[in-house]
């Protein structure tokens, strides 16, 4: 691989990129600083010694394990007021009506969550209760509710793996499988497609492989926003002659080029970073892929020897492809046969490809089978099972690939086990108690249920339905209709003013850096970090994320209380390496620094994969049928300055979109007669929200709106058949606001 001329890769000569729309990292520094003056001391502990709980690239302090120098993102650095505010005025929730009217980043600048308080129905708000009345009232409830109808809900706003652990094992002693976290809503269809291709639900590279990659993929994926860190893998990356492409509706500006805070010459000269963009319409990924992979067959350009040595029904997929028509897949990606060549004779030419995925891929309710449509090129190729290859979905959260592997989802029990009468006399056997053999309830799923009255005890870790499930209206009805809803957090969210049908109790949550003994997070390649207990102030009476499962688990079912308790997060780490034996290791982590990478650097290595005959297994995948109406858009919905559904700045500074803006095409603004910043209605079958037209590079008839403002025009109920995640996609009309 041929180094790269310094300056090619340059944005311009004026340092730090004075006059462009970017972020200002520098400024944004010291805002951080500001929100963290009552206690610096504490904040810059949490920076030096804590592992990040922003987005799952995991640093260890302000280090990493792909190279060195500083890592420190603006991710992480607004997340930090949360960890260091002191405790809210709990008077304040006396009467719900004094922050009703409250933006969720107000009800956050209140201050943490410090008390435990229950609101009865019939009285104005909250009032404080001692922790004993609130373990026996949460017990009192979950002792009296068939196991079918409770459910649990857990964010990953910082959750640990053991806090994961303890929640589904408490979950299943009171015997209910109703437990779901939030990869639900984000990459479970990558879980699923993985695991039936490949055996794995996991990067089968590291971040490692990016420096030394030929080709690096993002399809679907704003990385520059939501792992922002990740610009400076690309950026050594490209000193080491690495190329990036880019498929997306919306030429991304932060994909484009960024200006990278740690590196000298990026900070004064920016970085470009994609080298090849094709444009395809929202949802036309999945043919888009597929025409890839035609091209490649067609031309011989496949890798037979790695197909037939290691794989199985690749002569499915290539009598489906051939089958298919030009006109067909230029129709259903919105792109033309010549991008789809072009793309194929790039691929073709590079010996190492890494495909990076994330939410413009899942979120569709055919996430699952887009997902297969990259494997299959994956696998066609033979570049799976190799260093500076492979397929990475990334993750924007540092809890949800632990979740789901250790156990925390309905269908599926600790260790990738899915949920059968076997499997259940197998964890049962490790547990000491029975537990259910059926699969319960998604998340989307758990609130249908509340909404049709089938659920007695809704328990949520964190999270907040109205702000992350379509039709908030829907959503609240759906809570309301709850008798018992349990909230732990560590912050007020708007779903616990909903007026409670009996009561509504809340109890307030340690983040990771106060929890007793510290804890792990897995991330996106694997690596299971310790991120130790940080010394500082602890806001009220907040307690421990798994220590409050496991003690009112206990009090539920005293008779299983010998087997549901720990005495630290070191007991729970021994027994997850008992269980989930690919996390081996994860019982020697007790300091800061200490990791283990499960599978190691490569999965699937030498195109060994554990799949039951050891072939990965190629999937015939067809693409939704593209029929817009005249007159209408394909609306998806996009992240701005925020981390999950906490929103941190009004502006986002890599696009300078504010939070109601929609983005659309200068085509389709001419023809709506729209100039930039002109008021128009976004409309669909479902509901409407008010907007201002934002100008932008984005395929004509695809607009993009920020989420969660989007979500009263997206319908509920629209899930990926095979995985459950939403449908965060809609056709819309955009009507202009005449004054």
């Amino acid at each position: 691989m041929k180094q790269r001329k310094r300056t090619k890769d340059w944005v311009g000569p004026i340092p730090y990129g004075i006059g462009e729309v970017k972020p200002n990292h520098f400024a944004e520094m010291a805002k951080v600083a500001v929100e963290n003056r009552a206690h610096p001391l504490y904040a810059w502990r949490i920076l030096r010694d804590g592992t990040c709980d922003g987005c799952a690239l995991g640093t260890v302090g302000l280090r990493d394990f792909t190279m060195d120098g500083v890592h420190l993102c603006t991710v992480r650095l607004n997340l930090l007021k949360l960890n260091t505010m002191d405790a809210m005025d709990a008077e304040l929730l006396s009467d719900v009506r004094n922050v009703s009217g409250l933006t969720s980043a107000e009800m956050r600048d209140l201050g943490r969550l410090g008390y435990p308080m229950v609101w009865r129905a019939g009285t104005p708000g909250y009032t404080r209760i001692t922790w004993d009345e609130a373990l026996s009232l949460a017990a009192g409830a979950l002792r009296k509710t068939d196991p079918a109808r409770m459910a649990f809900y857990l964010t990953s706003r910082g959750i640990t793996n053991e806090v994961y652990y303890m929640a589904q094992k408490v979950a299943r002693a009171l015997g209910t499988n109703n437990i779901d976290n939030a990869a639900r809503l984000c990459h479970s269809a990558s879980t699923v497609a993985m695991k039936q291709a490949i055996g794995v639900a996991a990067s089968t590279c590291s971040y490692k492989d990016w420096i030394g990659s030929d080709l690096i993929v993002f399809i679907g994926s704003d990385t520059a926003n939501n792992q922002p860190v990740a610009t400076k893998y690309l950026f050594y990356a490209k000193k080491k002659g690495t190329r990036v492409a880019v498929v997306n509706p919306y030429r991304e500006p932060g994909m484009m080029r960024y200006w990278v805070p740690s590196v000298v010459e990026s900070v004064l000269f920016g970085t470009k970073i994609c080298d090849e963009y094709y444009r395809v319409q929202t949802g036309g990924d999945l043919a888009f892929l597929n025409g890839v992979l035609k091209v490649l067959i067609e031309r011989g350009q496949v890798d037979r020897a790695y197909i037939d040595a290691h794989t199985t029904g690749f002569d499915g997929v290539e009598q489906a492809l051939r089958e298919s028509s030009w006109p067909d897949i230029e129709r259903n990606s919105g792109a033309s046969r010549a991008d789809v060549e072009r793309f194929a004779d790039m691929l073709a030419r590079a010996k190492n490809v890494i495909f990076v995925w994330s939410m413009g891929v899942t979120q569709h309710r055919h996430g699952v089978d887009t997902v297969h449509a990259i494997i299959n090129l994956a696998l066609a190729r033979g570049l799976i099972g190799r260093e500076f290859s492979g397929v990475m979905p990334i993750r924007g959260h540092s809890g949800v690939q632990g979740g789901a592997e250790v156990g925390c989802v309905p269908n599926v029990f600790p260790g990738g086990r899915p949920v059968t009468s076997e499997n259940a006399r197998e964890i049962a056997l490790a547990w000491g108690f029975d537990v259910p053999s059926t699969p319960g309830l998604s998340a989307a799923e758990q609130i249908q249920a509340a909404e049709h009255g089938e659920i007695d005890v809704l328990w949520s870790a964190g999270g907040n339905f109205l702000e992350t499930l379509p039709e908030p209206d829907h959503v609240r009805a759906a809570l309301a209709r709850v008798p018992h809803r349990i909230h732990q957090d560590i912050v007020l969210t708007s779903q616990m003013l909903v007026e409670p049908r009996e009561w509504a109790l809340i109890l307030p949550a340690r983040t990771r850096y106060e929890t007793r003994g510290g804890g792990t997070e897995t991330t996106t390649e694997r690596e299971i970090i310790f991120s130790p207990e940080i010394p500082g102030p602890r806001p009220g009476q907040a307690q421990g994320e798994w220590e409050i499962f496991m003690k009112v688990g206990e009090r539920v079912r005293p008779d299983r209380a010998n087997f549901i308790h720990a005495d630290t997060g070191s007991d729970i780490r021994s027994e997850i390496a008992r269980v989930v034996p690919s996390y081996a290791g994860i019982q020697a982590l007790k300091r800061k620094g200490d990791h283990v990478q499960w599978g190691g650097r490569i999965l699937c290595r030498d195109g060994v994969f554990p799949t039951q005959d050891g072939r990965a297994r190629f999937a015939v995948v067809r693409p939704p049928e593209s029929a817009l109406p005249d007159g209408r858009f394909m609306m998806s919905t996009r992240r701005g300055k925020q981390f999950n559904s906490m929103v941190h700045r009004a502006r986002d500074p890599l696009t300078g979109a504010v939070r109601d803006d929609v983005i659309i095409s200068a085509a389709a603004a001419g023809t709506l007669g729209l100039r930039d910043g002109s008021p128009v209605i976004v409309r669909s079958g479902t509901g409407e929200m008010r907007g201002r037209a934002k100008i932008a590079d984005i395929k004509p008839r695809n607009v993009q709106v920020h989420w969660p403002e989007a979500q009263p025009v997206l319908k509920r109920g629209v899930l990926d058949p095979q995985c459950g995640v939403p449908d965060y996609n809609a056709v819309v009309e955009i009507i202009p606001v005449r004054s």
